[in-house]
């Protein structure tokens, strides 16, 4: 069955860094029953799934030791906005480089979904995203710009800072199949909203991977340059905002209860103000 998806998107990039145990990567197995595959292929009206994802690239300058044509190493990457395994929702990545690569079409069949490479220019990379069956039949399209150079007001580059160019997106999958529902409704890197009173879901028959083949990318050695997308890090910054907010009110309002304390001058009867 097809199915329709869509995405929110939104792009920063930066030549500073951003920070950044979640349960072990679940990964479905077939099941062989034909009427447990039959449930789990039910799509459940409604409702929809959110996966917040990240995409973007770090570059690191490589000093003026190395070659001219191989200035920086860069790394392009497709990870979850909080760092996240989305292994449970993608099932293949496909990058698209530059075709003066050898083998410009880089293929990433499990998480992370990844690649480093060298080189001295910047070009445009498309990202392809290739979903579980049972999450949708559908390819996502993505366009990302490789940096290599930071922008003039950042200074001369340097190789102990990357560049960092990351963009933020919000796949919504409308009407999920039972199965992935059941998969995802308890995972980190998948917003479930609050489901319908009295479904039942069919119970996932889970595989759980070792905790070296996890797919997240908190323990990533490049994760102290990701950027941070943290829903519940902005909930924060809002907080303490209100927090200031209010404490400069209560201090004028102070400041006014002073001033009321003192005597007032009166106008003059001309339409001039004292000086």
């Amino acid at each position: 069955m097809s199915q329709t998806m869509s995405a929110r998107k939104g792009e920063i990039h930066s030549d500073d860094s951003g920070s950044a145990a979640v349960p072990p990567h679940l990964k479905i197995a077939k099941s062989s029953d034909d009427s447990d595959r039959k449930n789990a292929n039910r799509r459940v009206k409604d409702v929809e799934i959110c996966v917040p994802i990240v995409y973007g690239t770090i570059a690191f300058y490589l000093g003026r030791k190395a070659s001219e044509s191989q200035s920086h190493k860069w790394t392009v990457y497709v990870r979850g906005a909080s760092n996240e395994d989305l292994g449970v929702v993608i099932k293949r990545v496909v990058f698209q480089l530059h075709p003066s690569f050898n083998n410009p079409t880089r293929v990433v069949d499990s998480p992370p979904f990844e690649l480093s490479e060298c080189g001295w220019g910047e070009f445009e990379i498309a990202i392809t995203l290739f979903f579980h069956g049972d999450v949708c039949d559908k390819q996502l399209d993505l366009y990302h710009h490789l940096k290599l150079y930071p922008e003039e007001e950042s200074g001369p580059q340097t190789t102990k800072k990357p560049v960092v160019m990351e963009s933020y997106n919000e796949i919504v999958f409308p009407d999920p199949s039972e199965g992935f529902l059941a998969r995802a409704e308890n995972h980190p890197a998948v917003i479930v909203p609050r489901l319908p009173a009295g479904l039942n879901l069919p119970s996932p028959v889970l595989e759980i991977m070792n905790e070296k083949e996890q797919g997240d990318t908190k323990e990533h050695p490049l994760s102290q340059w990701f950027m941070n997308f943290s829903e519940a890090d902005e909930l924060l910054k809002l907080a303490a905002a209100r927090q200031q907010v209010q404490a400069h009110i209560v201090k004028l309002r102070r400041q006014f209860s002073l001033m009321d304390g003192l005597p007032q001058l009166s106008k003059p009867a001309s339409g001039y103000e004292c000086t």
